[in-house]
């Protein structure tokens, strides 16, 4: 059975966020993490980091290179989730609150604009070539597509029960939506932004993530504490594995080896792990202990260092990949969820700087 609750006033999934995590090798350690971003780690790359907390009303950014939070976005009604647009230049944020989703200019710091999604919209992404963006709304049972340059609506795409994270093909041609309610995952048609099929999955499916090659759909079974993998050519179910408990993201590393999968729990009952699926035997192959409620999970492009979002613990923990330990915590704002990594670097006027999320 999924674990639901509503969030703030009317948002709905506990268990969901934004992003997954690419990795390689499986040593299966669990070290400590270290506290804060007190040391500069080897090997961390230029880039920043952007975290919806969701529970502070507000957006944490802090600095790849150092694990220092650069500011704080406040004003952000329940934002669940966000993505970095693939040119680095702005963010995009759903507010669950106002049923809205926000353009943020990622080098101001400013609201660039609002566009209107259906109610208690959950995740957001952008299609490849940035040109259109996708919101799930976990009350009507709807996808709402939307044009990022005239900032409005372009279609509103019915889908399956209470649709919640959703990931585009590698080629954009497809994008796959879990539907949390439910059993299945939709098939949205990118070229006419219509619904193309339902796949049935299993119990409670919550995130989806693509091999780099588009062979594979993986998909965390938050009903069943399982994965699932769908072949994208004749989408067919291929396969289960047992993971941890109430799993949420899910992503494949950029050699398709293998697959997180973060472990939240409930709030009464926190995960603290990721598990490691090697996607050949695709058996669980290692875990790693991460924080309380892992929960949204990014990696940044070299592939050296993933950051995992705590729900329940109010902090990042950041991964090197090749050690397989937590190396730095960062403090975020109240139930850091949604999770996205800017290839940009940029610095901030004031270390708290208050946004409006619109009505």
């Amino acid at each position: 059975m999924i674990r639901i609750k509503p969030m703030l006033g009317t948002l709905g999934l506990l268990l969901v966020a934004g992003l997954t995590v690419l990795i390689a090798g499986c040593s299966g350690r669990t070290p400590s993490p270290q506290s804060a971003a007190s040391s500069l780690h080897e090997g961390m790359v230029q880039g920043t980091v952007w975290v919806a907390d969701e529970h502070g009303d507000s957006v944490t950014v802090f600095d790849a290179a150092t694990n220092n939070v650069i500011t704080t976005l406040a004003g952000i009604e329940g934002p669940h989730n966000l993505q970095v647009a693939p040119d680095g230049k702005s963010v995009w944020v759903v507010s669950g609150h106002t049923s809205t989703a926000l353009m943020i200019d990622a080098a101001k710091f400013t609201v660039h604009g609002t566009v209107p999604t259906g109610k208690e919209p959950a995740h957001i992404i952008l299609a490849p070539d940035g040109k259109t963006a996708y919101a799930t709304n976990g009350d009507d049972d709807t996808v709402t597509a939307i044009d990022v340059t005239s900032m409005k609506p372009l279609a509103t795409i019915p889908v399956g029960a209470y649709p919640h994270g959703l990931r585009p093909s590698p080629d954009g041609r497809w994008i796959y939506v879990a539907n949390a309610k439910g059993t299945t995952l939709s098939v949205i048609d990118t070229a006419t932004n219509s619904k193309a099929t339902d796949i049935e999955v299993g119990q409670h499916p919550v995130q989806v993530g693509f091999s780099p090659d588009c062979r594979y759909v993986y998909f965390s079974l938050n009903g069943e504490d399982a994965v699932g993998k769908v072949d994208v050519a004749t989408r067919m179910l291929v396969g289960k594995v047992k993971v941890g408990y109430g799993p949420v993201q899910v992503y494949v590393t950029p050699d398709s080896k293998y697959v997180l999968v973060a472990n939240q729990g409930t709030e009464n009952r926190p995960s603290t792990t990721v598990s490691i699926i090697d996607t050949a035997t695709f058996t669980v192959v290692g875990a790693i202990e991460t924080g309380k409620g892992a929960h949204g999970i990014v990696i940044d492009p070299s592939g050296k260092h993933a950051y995992i979002t705590n729900i329940y613990g109010n902090d990042v923990a950041v991964l090197d990949l090749n050690e397989r330990q937590v190396v730095a915590t960062v403090p975020t704002g109240k139930g850091p969820n949604g999770i996205s990594f800017s290839p940009l670097t940029v610095t901030a006027p004031a270390p708290k700087i208050k946004v409006s999320s619109g009505h």
